[in-house]
């Protein structure tokens, strides 16, 4: 892809306009190229995305779940709200997002790097997210709204914060046009005052408002969906990136399904070939689609009569009154085995 092609795909999709697009360019680098090439390479600007993402999805389950009166009041505590936010930053989270944004093939990467097939590697895209948001801390001069205004884009708060009750459009957009269509929805943000989102053209399905006694002002932003080439591009608006973008979400979802395009995915839908070796991950995959809360596992070492070490790991969910449990000279063993269990457990109640 050429680089101004790069620059504007990436651009939208995380809603800031680079003042210099090197610095962009820079974070799609990585070190193998720089070294045959010459120039910088990204590992620096990883450094300071990391940094500032912990920061940023602080502010965010702060804004979510807090508000200041006399005194700051939460409606969570502590402990819960460091979980949320470790599985915000995680590892899985940060390559998975990069991977939907369709960002780690742009990767400017050395031979070895090509051959290896180094950009599929979940720690590489993670790299990858910290360093695009290192280069926009610079490139903003460390304004910490813009920072978090593109940690919401980059990030789907929608995974965390929605209630077991509400719908997570955004979620299944992304899921329906993955499975089935093999792509990635395209998102583009746009920043702008009512008068100029409003009353622009649209050659597409817009979201609609009353003709009165609405704030019009409020709608800050608004994101532009496109899925299939056949089918039209999809406009809402929202106060925030994430409002936005789960109203056509939404909008899109509720279209497709009225045209018969679009049918309910089911669990088993959702794994394609449950098994033990994958089980941990499949638990979790199902888990940020919004079927159950994170599992959590419980672990007992003991040693048999030859001094052999002896693990048990247990698999919970919240949802359900039952727990797994394995026994294995391995933790890792017993947990993938518990994790399956528990998995099998889940897709025979849901063929019942």
């Amino acid at each position: 892809m050429e680089n101004t092609l790069l620059i504007n795909m990436v651009q939208g999709q995380i809603g800031y306009i680079f003042k210099n697009p090197d610095l962009l360019l820079q974070a799609f680098t990585r070190s193998s190229y720089a070294s045959e090439n010459g120039g910088e390479d990204n590992e620096i600007l990883e450094f300071i995305g990391d940094k500032a993402l912990d920061l940023a999805v602080v502010n965010l389950l702060v804004s979510k779940y807090g508000k200041t009166q006399n005194k700051f009041v939460c409606s969570v505590d502590e402990g819960k709200l460091t979980q949320i936010k470790s599985r915000m930053v995680q590892k899985f989270t940060l390559a998975r997002r990069i991977g939907e944004m369709g960002f780690a093939e742009q990767l400017f990467m050395g031979k070895g790097d090509i051959k290896n097939h180094i950009s599929e590697e979940p720690s590489v895209k993670e790299d990858l997210f910290e360093a695009i948001l290192g280069a926009v801390v610079l490139d903003c001069d460390w304004d910490f709204s813009k920072i978090c205004s593109v940690v919401e884009a980059m990030i789907l708060p929608e995974d965390f914060f929605l209630n077991d009750e509400d719908d997570n459009y955004v979620r299944m957009i992304q899921d329906w046009d993955e499975q089935v269509n093999g792509v990635n929805p395209l998102f583009w943000f746009k920043e702008a005052s009512y008068t100029s989102t409003w009353y622009i053209p649209f050659e597409g399905i817009s979201q609609q408002f009353p003709l009165v006694g609405y704030d019009y002002s409020r709608l800050k932003y608004h994101c532009e969906l496109k899925l299939l080439d056949d089918l039209p591009i999809y406009r809402g608006f929202g106060a925030s990136k994430s409002e936005a973008r789960m109203n056509v979400c939404k909008l899109a979802y509720e279209d497709l399904k009225k045209k018969g395009i679009i049918e309910e995915i089911t669990i088993r839908d959702e794994i394609d070939n449950p098994n033990k070796d994958e089980a941990i991950s499949q638990l979790e995959i199902l888990a940020r689609r919004g079927y159950f809360s994170i599992p959590t596992y419980q672990f007992n070492l003991k040693h048999d009569e030859n001094g052999n070490p002896v693990w048990t790991a247990e698999c919970h969910i919240d949802e359900y009154d039952t727990y797994f449990d394995a026994v294995s000279s391995s933790k890792k063993d017993a947990k993938k085995t518990a994790a399956f269990e528990m998995l099998q457990f889940i897709l025979n109640k849901e063929d019942d």
